[in-house]
């Protein structure tokens, strides 16, 4: 017993190993194809950012409903590293930092890259499913860019970069402090790489049987991408699909730049997965983010996939 409470209070006072006890990646195979999710932490925003075209009431029974605190959300944040034929991608890049805004638990891609292995100059594409600050941040750190390859390829759709040269952001319902911080990282990650950007039209093949695909909704730009070997299928949807998107796909989330477009999206994806019995990742679902859907009515019912040991 006294052995046992020793190391507790051991591994309690050393965050950094306390840290290492979280599952913060999930290796599965989608035929021949290696995928590993790797979390990027956890984002806290205002719960309200999760629906703001219905009352606060009905926001927060729904959040009751689910055990979730009606103040603040803790939103996961999940990247993919895909591993075809010789080349390794990075599927987006994770929040990174910004000393203007609270960032919580996230922004900690780069060091579980490192725990899983992944070397930063092993990586030969990075592909973006839209340039919020969550999903290229991680590519902005300092001294991170002179780890990666010179030859880096980061495929982004031609709408996406277009968008972000003067973005607009009046149908959105984001937290303060966010628009001006999503300006700022997009401008530096195209300083940075703009070079290395390969922009698509309506799709691309990456590498063998992983696709890009445009989507629009979440960002005029955002694109979904489709992981496929044989019979085998996964789709990483990016922001196309919330914790509140199943029961709830009429719901706009604040960082939406057209909700309603966004909804007919993600209602068109979850109606497609349901058919075809494929699984999906998103980038804000509870970590590892593997999940099938049904249809449930005129809404949908989420199933989490059995995790695979």
């Amino acid at each position: 017993m006294e052995t046992d409470m020793t190391q507790n209070t051991t591994l309690t006072a050393d965050k950094s190993r306390l840290d290492e006890l979280v599952p913060s990646r999930y290796a599965l195979q989608v035929g021949d194809i290696e995928v590993l999710v790797i979390s990027d932490g956890v984002l806290p925003i205002p719960a309200q950012v999760l629906a703001h075209n219905v009352e606060p009431e009905v926001l927060g029974a729904w959040l009751d409903g689910q055990f979730l605190p009606r103040e603040i959300a803790e939103w996961p944040l999940n990247v993919l590293v895909v591993r075809s034929g010789e080349q390794t991608i990075l599927v987006d890049a994770g929040l990174g930092f910004d000393p203007n805004l609270e960032l919580g638990k996230a922004g900690r891609l780069i060091q579980r890259l490192a725990a899983a292995g992944i070397e930063l100059g092993s990586v030969t594409d990075v592909v973006l499913t839209h340039m919020h600050m969550d999903h290229i941040g991680g590519l902005v750190v300092d001294g991170i860019k002179e780890k990666m390859r010179p030859d880096l390829r980061v495929h982004v759709s031609a709408t996406e970069v277009k968008f972000w040269e003067d973005p607009d952001f009046s149908r959105t319902a984001m937290p303060e402090g966010f628009p001006d911080a999503l300006r700022r990282t997009a401008t530096r990650f195209m300083e940075l790489y703009g070079s290395q950007v390969h922009t698509f039209d309506q799709q691309h093949e990456v590498a063998p049987g992983v696709v890009v695909e445009l989507t629009g909704g979440h960002t005029p730009g955002h694109s979904v991408v489709r992981v496929g070997a044989g019979a085998e299928r996964l789709t990483f949807v990016g922001d196309a699909i919330f914790q509140v998107s199943f029961e709830q796909p009429g719901w706009y989330n604040g960082f939406e730049h057209d909700p309603e477009e966004a909804a007919r999206v993600r209602v068109k994806l979850m109606r497609d997965f349901a058919a075809k019995r494929e699984a999906f990742v998103a980038t804000h679902l509870p970590f590892p983010s593997i999940f099938h859907v049904a249809v449930d009515g005129d809404a949908f019912r989420c199933v989490p996939a059995v995790w695979d040991y």
